[in-house]
């Protein structure tokens, strides 16, 4: 999301706007009140958060409307690169669909529906659109200068990173749903039917031309763990690094060494947003004078389960749950504690596959596709898609940590009178 805008030349025209950019936040107020948002949502299917592209192009046209008039191509960071590889601009269906720009119901770019937010200007910005799996140039003489590559290689449209792990996870029918623990909390599932309903956070045009990806997400995931790892634990990461091993592989020790039942700890993963309430902020609730850093370490793992959790749940008035298996990406998966936390609170059996860098796979993915190694991407993950391990929820687990649950919903409710004016994401 944000925007990455080139003008005539290739070049850029002002500097990239990232997917946490907070500058167009009052457009996500204003036209929930005044019913832009209901009229649109039908089309582009996308709830409205600052970084969301429909949202930024409208600030840019309101603060930096010369940044819009030297703009000759609007791009997603992914797009942006694939041009400056070939020279050609296209945009891709999974990730534009996802930056709120497109009609997502009717896959196309639609001038009318971009004229209800006031940004039918923005139409021709857009570049062509194509498939994930389709070719979109080749290499050129100067990229292969820059970058090593062979100059003529293919380069395919590629997709939007939660499809992208989406693929890579296996995720080509119903049979699966796919939490994703990064700096996002995703969580998702595709269908032929999509879900249209102003509750729901996001639905997009998959990478898989007749299906759609529904997700449930919010900033709420792996990030916080990284923030109290860069701000207190400078020492350990330090020594850990010596031994040659990670510092979350001390996290994962410290959770270990402690049991669900030991504290009363409730972490709110909110450091850079939340799914509850735009106001809402990063907590640790219930800290006593016994508390240690390993009880600290376990909240925030447990916070962060929860905040997937309460997506999940979100996510079961829409999908039914009963009988799918749950495929676990993102730095998360690679713990075993982590895993097995998962499966406890969610009930649910979690499968991992073996690839680390499931983003970079589900684009290789597309690649083979593209280049005739497979016919699809359901024969592509066949090939290049393989379990590697599998965890049961424990029985023993499963009382203590929906209690915890319910009091993680308690003080969320509580602290909703401390952030005010909640609004629905």
């Amino acid at each position: 999301n944000g925007a990455h805008l080139v003008d005539q030349t290739g070049n850029g025209v002002r500097n990239s706007i990232e997917g946490a950019d907070g500058r167009a936040a009052d457009y996500v107020r204003h036209w929930t009140e005044d019913g832009t948002f209901a009229r649109i949502h039908p089309m582009n299917m996308q709830a409205l958060w600052p970084a969301l592209s429909l949202c930024v192009m409208a600030w840019l046209r309101d603060h930096e409307p010369e940044s819009l008039e030297k703009a000759k191509w609007f791009f997603n960071v992914k797009d942006y690169i694939r041009f400056k590889l070939t020279g050609e601009a296209y945009l891709e269906y999974s990730g534009a669909t996802g930056c709120g720009l497109l009609n997502t119901r009717d896959r196309k770019i639609d001038p009318d529906m971009l004229d209800i937010a006031g940004l039918r200007m923005v139409a021709d910005k857009l570049p062509p659109v194509r498939f994930a799996t389709d070719q979109c140039g080749k290499v050129t003489r100067e990229a292969a200068e820059q970058t090593g590559l062979a100059e003529g290689i293919p380069v395919a449209a590629g997709c939007y990173d939660i499809d992208s792990a989406g693929l890579a996870t296996g995720m080509t029918d119903e049979s699966l749903i796919n939490v994703i623990v990064g700096s996002w909390c995703n969580n998702q599932f595709i269908s032929k039917t999509p879900v249209v309903s102003e509750q729901f956070f996001s639905t997009t045009a998959y990478a898989m031309e007749d299906y759609y990806l529904m997700l449930e997400g919010s900033p709420t995931s792996a990030s916080n763990l990284e923030w109290f790892v860069s701000e207190f634990l400078g020492i350990e990461k330090v020594a850990a690094k010596a031994a040659g091993r990670s510092i979350y592989e001390t996290c994962n020790e410290a959770v270990r060494n402690t049991q669900p039942e030991d504290s009363g700890l409730v972490f709110l993963p909110f450091l850079y947003g939340s799914n509850v309430n735009p106001k809402a902020r990063g907590v640790l609730l219930g800290m006593e004078g016994w508390c240690t850093r390993a009880h600290v370490i376990r909240a925030i793992y447990e916070g962060i389960c929860f905040s997937h959790k309460w997506h999940i749940e979100k996510m079961s008035r829409y999908c039914d749950l009963r009988g799918k298996r749950v495929r676990m990406a993102g730095g998360a998966a690679r713990s075993g504690i982590w895993r097995q936390m998962f499966a406890d609170i969610l009930g649910m059996p979690i499968e991992v596959t073996g690839a680390e860098e499931l983003g970079t796979l589900g684009a290789a993915m597309c690649a083979a596709v593209c280049i005739g190694a497979y016919r699809n991407l359901e024969e592509a993950a066949r090939h290049m898609v393989r379990v590697v391990d599998r965890v049961d929820p424990n029985p023993a687990h499963t009382g203590i940590y929906q209690s915890k649950y319910e009091d993680y919903l308690k003080a969320i409710e509580t602290l909703d009178q401390y952030w005010g004016s909640k609004n629905d994401f």
